[in-house]
């Protein structure tokens, strides 16, 4: 009898769907990708974040790379690839063209799974919020990235949960955008900007208190300060000097309203840290600090792990397109790491589901080559033939 199986159907991949999933979900309501002209879609918007999450998780350098494996790996072909395939000029036109406001909403459904799932590593000091930019390369053509004469870079600003280890907002600009005014839109209500010291700015200081938005700042150590009132300080502890003071000089550029200032020690070097946190006590403080770090570390994980700067796009679009992907292949990470292991997320657990990934397609591809060889043996035997 003939086999009842199609090996040049489109296959499943347990794992990889597991790891997906909760993007499927995220995916509700999602309007669908709409073709420019009468030209039919080479895929759909599910085919695209597929595709794209991939490329970011298997650690691709080139869209040509990409493309090649989803033609020619038996894995990439049948569980990633559209059913009929994906031609380089389509792919192009559409990770350049479509699909980031489907992006956008994937994300925030993706980060409210995430915000409800993951807990705070520390709780009491609130909802830390990481805040900083990171210039991406781009090419010469991309002349919407302006930077320096004869360089363009565009530049990423990001808001990361520190607390969760996750990222929540995003902003894209030239290299040359300026990083300050992103602070308030990158916060919400209750949430505390945790900044280092390119994001001093006294006359900022005041506006944002005059917003309501919290923040803690590392400033330089020589700021000129007014000491208002002094705030106890333990003998034994590493902060030596916590004061409510007006920075700078008077006249000049001294703030108008009152700030904490917490001053701590760590293996000789001293650190100076602004903040309207009154609520918190000074070694608090100077361990909420401390956590900023972890978006330094995202920033270098996101690069060197995920590839998310390794260029696809050219337009300012399609370069959002990318970025977004790759902030959702990270939740997605923390999502899993989480529900598999209990852990943030790490590099040894990434490279555990990437062979995981890797030793389910060779298995299935070895199943797949051998079901073709029976189903060829079959057709090939003679009707009348002995069994």
């Amino acid at each position: 009898m003939p086999l009842n199986f199609n090996p040049w159907s489109k296959q499943d991949s347990l794992i990889f769907d597991t790891f997906f999933q909760p993007s499927l979900r995220a995916m509700d309501n999602v309007s669908p990708l709409k073709s420019s002209g009468n030209r039919p879609l080479q895929m759909n918007f599910e085919d695209q974040l597929r595709i794209l999450v991939y490329y970011h998780l298997q650690e691709h350098t080139s869209a040509q790379h990409l493309l090649q494996e989803l033609e020619q790996d038996e894995f990439a072909r049948d569980a990633i690839a559209p059913e009929k395939g994906i031609k380089k000029s389509a792919f192009s036109e559409a990770i350049n063209g479509r699909g980031l406001e489907q992006m956008m909403h994937v994300f925030e459904n993706l980060r409210a799974q995430a915000d409800g799932l993951l807990p705070p590593s520390c709780p009491e000091l609130g909802c830390l919020v990481g805040i900083d930019g990171s210039l991406v390369n781009a090419t010469l053509s991309m002349y919407w990235a302006d930077y320096r004469k004869g360089s363009k870079k565009a530049k990423v600003h990001v808001g990361f949960d520190i607390n969760k280890g996750m990222p929540r907002k995003v902003f894209l600009t030239d290299g040359n955008g300026a990083e300050r005014p992103f602070v308030g839109r990158l916060l919400d209500q209750g949430q505390t900007g945790v900044l280092d010291r390119g994001y001093q700015s006294h006359q900022r200081f005041d506006q944002w208190q005059r917003d309501n938005i919290q923040f803690i700042c590392r400033i330089k150590a020589r700021t000129m300060k007014t000491v208002l009132k002094t705030l106890p300080v333990e003998s034994d502890s590493s902060v030596f000097f916590d004061a409510m003071v007006l920075l700078g000089t008077r006249n000049v550029n001294e703030t108008q309203i009152p700030l904490r200032l917490v001053g701590y020690k760590i293996a000789g070097v001293k650190y100076w840290i602004a903040t309207n946190r009154c609520d918190l006590t000074g070694e608090q403080i100077a361990a909420a600090y401390k956590l900023r770090w972890d978006i330094e570390n995202f920033f270098a994980w996101w690069k060197r792990h995920l590839k998310v700067y390794h260029l696809i796009a050219r337009s300012r679009y399609g370069l959002m397109v990318q970025i977004m992907a790759g902030l959702i292949t990270y939740l997605l990470l923390a999502i899993y790491c989480h529900k598999q292991h209990k852990e943030k997320v790490s590099i040894r657990r990434v490279r555990q589901l990437r062979i995981q990934i890797q030793n389910e397609l060779r298995t299935k591809a070895g199943f797949t080559n051998h079901a073709r060889k029976s189903e060829k043996e079959h057709k090939l035997r003679p009707v009348n033939a002995k069994t």
